[in-house]
């Protein structure tokens, strides 16, 4: 066993390192390493060496910068509106509650005679004026009418935050 290297070993490395082997070097030098032991194991090392970094090379495909900063802020700004959507959220439930307590007051504060307040109310607003003269009398259909338009202005208050909260 020698304890040095082989002679032709500098030829071996260049040719690796040119690409040019095992198809472009000569016959000579393919029987030489194939009968050197110091050349044979610096060809197997080298090739292992060169695997092993291609296989890493093709393992670290990373995202593009652009579009991890891209979604890291999209992520921010969401958690931002988030945090600040709360508070929002809570005042709206609290106005509703507001309203309902209101609403619920005034009922109860009228008693059994808020049907007839309701029907008094086109009177004391002068909506007479509002209705066209060949509309037959409507005064009993008021009662009715009024809940009506109610609900619609409140569902449509509930779609539009519905699509507003969407966008």
């Amino acid at each position: 066993m020698k304890l040095g290297g082989c002679t032709r070993e500098k030829e071996v490395a260049e040719s690796l390192e040119r690409g040019h082997w095992p198809d472009a070097c000569t016959a000579e030098l393919r029987a030489h390493v194939a009968g050197c032991r110091v050349c044979g194991d610096l060809i197997l090392v080298t090739q292992a060496f060169r695997r092993a970094r291609a296989d890493a090379a093709d393992a670290a495909r990373l995202a593009p910068a652009g579009g991890l900063w891209w979604r890291a802020q999209l992520r921010r700004r969401n958690t931002a509106i988030q945090r600040i959507g709360r508070p929002i959220l809570g005042a709206q439930i609290f106005a509703l509650a507001v309203s309902l307590l209101v609403a619920g007051g005034l009922l109860v504060s009228q008693g059994l005679h808020w049907m007839s307040w309701l029907e008094a109310l086109p009177q004391s607003l002068h909506l007479e004026a509002l209705w066209p003269s060949t509309l037959p009398n409507f005064a009993g259909g008021l009662s009715l009418l009024v809940p009506v338009l109610a609900t619609v202005a409140l569902l449509s208050g509930v779609v539009v935050y519905l699509a507003s909260e969407k966008q």
